[in-house]
């Protein structure tokens, strides 16, 4: 329980963190895309042995520069790079798990989230490069903010919009893989928006609809938490319903 609240909390505070600038971008189903193709890493982990959330960060990074460079090349439109994404690698997981017969209740954790199955290792993996990517967006945080909400200007004003784009998407591939042990990797992306969307009700500026999106994210995670491990529901599910419980409260405050 207790290494899965701090697994969890450094996830509520990542999770929508990076899920800001996905919105303002306009890349919400990013998220979604990156979490299903990060089971091919995960069911290769899997049958392969070792820890599925590395190679849920490999995949989720490798396939997100490939749509980044998609996305750049204009030869598709953007949604459509993403459903080419998110089609093939459900079916390349699919294929791996059947080959190995492995749809066991340990991809069940990785599909929906699971507080009981987060290892010491699991901790150590996310905690880290949780505070990596963090230090990153605070380190770039001008330029991801410019990149967010406008490419061509920022590339007139002098920032490389298409390296920060691409960084954008790197920090949200990783974002995803640490959060499905959490979360699982069918509502990861729920928990990068939900609370934004929350957020933005209230937000009168970029730095508060952060700070508001985090607030909102730390309540959804911790008291999914305790719901989960109490009454014994799936900790994504329960996680994501108290977010969308927050949004609708907010919404209603909102109008």
């Amino acid at each position: 329980m207790i290494r899965a609240f701090i697994a969890g909390l450094a996830i509520a505070i990542l999770a929508p963190f990076i899920g800001i600038f996905m919105v303002v971008k306009r890349y919400s189903l990013m998220a979604d895309t990156l979490s299903h193709i990060s089971l091919v890493g995960i069911a290769a982990g899997i049958l392969a042995g070792f820890n599925p959330i590395v190679g849920a960060l490999v995949v989720a990074v490798a396939a997100a520069i490939g749509i980044d460079r998609l996305r750049e090349a204009k030869q598709l439109f953007g949604e459509s790079v993403l459903a080419l994404f998110l089609s093939g690698s459900l079916a390349l997981a699919t294929i791996l798990l059947s080959i190995g017969g492995k749809y066991t209740a340990n991809i069940l954790s990785f599909l929906f989230g699971s507080i009981t199955t987060v290892q010491n290792i699991d901790v150590i993996i996310i905690v880290s490069l949780s505070v990596v990517v963090l230090i990153t967006l605070l380190f770039f945080y001008r330029q991801l903010f410019a990149v967010a909400f406008d490419e061509e200007m920022a590339e007139a004003s002098g920032i490389r919009a298409r390296l920060f784009s691409a960084v954008l998407v790197v920090l949200a591939a990783v974002t995803v893989a640490l959060s499905i042990r959490i979360v699982g990797a069918l509502l990861v992306g729920a928990l990068m928006v939900v609370p934004v969307l929350s957020a933005i009700q209230f937000g009168r500026s970029f730095k508060r609809s952060i700070l508001l999106s985090i607030l909102f994210s730390l309540v959804a995670v911790v008291v999914g938490l305790f719901l989960s491990f109490y009454i014994g529901l799936p900790t994504g599910g329960t996680i994501v319903i108290v977010a969308l419980g927050i949004f609708m409260i907010s919404l209603a405050v909102g109008l």
